[in-house]
């Protein structure tokens, strides 16, 4: 299986950059975040002349899920339990190919003040509740969006971002330890421990062309996956194209 995720700020705005990166890169899997539209405003046609069928989770101007499959794929959860009022449309979750998809966009927890950083602490640990159950079924998972958080010292550029934001305050790198400690592997640390490795840049202070980037979008693996793991990395390249998402695909193969 070859697997993406990507937070594409808008998909009617980046269709045409995704199509032509859907076509040269041709994952099996494509999750896709933060594409601001409702299901039907989804340019699920275009797609479907590619090959892949969507499953839109959607939500009118903000957040927004989905997924692109050229393999059969049946839908499982279309929100992320534990919280019935909870309105955002941040999750989808599939079965395909013997493996359990979940595609996520975290809360970013900064817009809000301390109600909305509650709210991101909230659905870290929903997400950590979802992900303890699944894997207790004995299921292959695999959690991969943008969780907006930044997991260690080394997964900012230095001045990329102020130690009281939201992805980085210790609250948030707790509870992503905790999601770890279930026995999840973070695909692109296993591979390139060491490396420099960024999947967002902003847009202002010339973040892009310094490399002041962050590493916010993850593909965790459960066990018996991450024995199988090829390659995990961000295509780079396309936070260099014409009118870019401020964040980059990032790319697991699994043997």
């Amino acid at each position: 299986m070859k697997l993406a995720t990507w937070n594409v700020n808008s998909i009617r705005q980046r269709e045409g950059l995704v199509r032509a990166w859907v076509e040269r890169a041709a994952p099996d899997v494509l999750l896709l975040q933060e594409i601001k539209c409702e299901a039907a405003q989804f340019p699920a046609e275009g797609f479907g002349a590619l090959g892949y069928r969507a499953e839109v989770v959607g939500q009118k101007t903000y957040n927004g899920v989905a997924v692109l499959a050229r393999i059969p794929f049946a839908v499982t959860a279309r929100a992320l339990p534990g919280e019935a009022e909870d309105a955002q449309a941040r999750y989808v979750e599939i079965e395909a190919g013997g493996v359990t998809v979940a595609g996520l966009y975290l809360p970013n927890g900064n817009s809000g003040g301390e109600t909305g950083f509650a709210y991101k602490l909230r659905w870290m640990d929903r997400l950590t509740a979802r992900a303890q159950a699944l894997l207790a079924e004995g299921r292959s998972l695999i959690l991969a969006g943008d969780f907006n958080v930044c997991p260690a010292p080394e997964d900012a550029a230095p001045g990329a971002i102020d130690a009281a934001d939201a992805l980085v305050r210790p609250e948030t790198r707790a509870r992503f330890r905790r999601l770890i400690w279930l026995g999840l592997t973070d695909a692109v640390r296993a591979l390139h421990p060491r490396d420099r490795v960024f999947t967002f840049w902003d847009y202002q202070a010339g973040a892009w062309p310094r490399d002041l980037g962050l590493r916010i979008d993850h593909v965790l693996v459960s066990a018996e996956l991450a024995e199988r793991l090829v390659t995990a990395a961000p295509d780079r390249a396309e936070r260099d194209r014409a009118q870019p998402s401020d964040h980059v695909p990032v790319v697991v193969e699994l043997e």
